[in-house]
């Protein structure tokens, strides 16, 4: 079983940056593909951002040249480096883990963080 737990989320104004961090639990870390997905209101979940094992990244085209992704083996931290923030970036992210095999499948979903950028 793996937990994760994310931080970092908050109110911020457009153009603004935030970090989100998550600590999984488990000994899986290194092994694992690790997203992060969004989700706000009225709409559908997005798949926000990957990055495998062997550092390979994928990113959304909403997000591309803004956000990044990236992680710490040694900390079971993966990160989600957010810049030029807009309204429409406004959601719940959840921090992931799984596996990626032709696409991503997550196994185990963290609590969620709410990010609000204001205009």
């Amino acid at each position: 079983q793996v937990q994760l737990v994310e931080s970092g989320g908050g109110l911020v104004q457009a153009g603004g940056s935030l970090r989100l961090s998550c600590v999984a639990s488990g000994n899986i870390f290194s092994i694992s593909t690790m997203g992060w997905y969004r989700q706000a209101p009225g709409k559908q979940r997005e798949l926000v951002a990957t990055i495998r094992s062997d550092f390979m990244l994928n990113y959304a085209d909403s997000v591309k040249g803004r956000f990044t992704i990236s992680r710490d083996n040694a900390k079971n931290t993966v990160y989600l480096q957010m810049n030029s923030l807009k309204p429409e970036d406004t959601a719940v992210y959840y921090c992931t883990s799984g596996k990626y095999e032709l696409g991503y499948s997550p196994h185990y979903w963290g609590q969620g963080t709410q990010v609000t950028v204001s205009s």
